[in-house]
């Protein structure tokens, strides 16, 4: 009998980077592009607890009414994972990865959101949807 081999170990696979998507809006109309962007998922099957949508000027207005119940019930919300969740680019030390990412750039310094682009890529699993003025996008890329 010919000595056994031992089983190679596993190597990780490489993390496959995700899809990105340019939704054009402006910084007053950022969140709606992101909200419809989100409907647009949802109706073709995504599942709603594996999206997130981020802001980078005010709060999402959905994150401020949950916020509202406080901050525990809030981000017991993104635990459970059963909805979309909501969250400023400023928390996203404290946000889970989801499989698709949409960045509302809704205002923020430019700095602010030159940051924000690839943190947010980092968190996207698939798809990374970023709604957002093209030629001040493509100026701090």
């Amino acid at each position: 009998m010919p000595p056994s081999t031992p089983p190679k170990p596993a190597v990780p696979a490489a993390r496959q980077a995700a899809d990105i998507q340019l939704v054009e809006a402006t910084d007053a109309t950022a969140v709606d592009a992101a909200d419809e962007a989100v409907d647009r998922l949802l109706d073709c099957g995504q599942e709603p607890g594996a999206v997130l949508i981020l802001t980078t000027g005010g709060q999402h207005p959905w994150a401020e009414h949950e916020a509202s119940f406080g901050e525990d019930a809030y981000w017991r919300q993104q635990a459970e994972g059963d909805d979309v969740f909501c969250a400023h680019v400023s928390e996203l030390a404290r946000v889970a990865p989801r499989a698709v990412v949409v960045l509302a750039v809704n205002g923020g310094t430019d700095a602010d959101v030159a940051r924000s682009l690839p943190a947010a890529l980092d968190k996207a699993g698939e798809r990374l949807v970023v709604c957002g003025d093209p030629q001040r996008l493509g100026t701090l890329l």
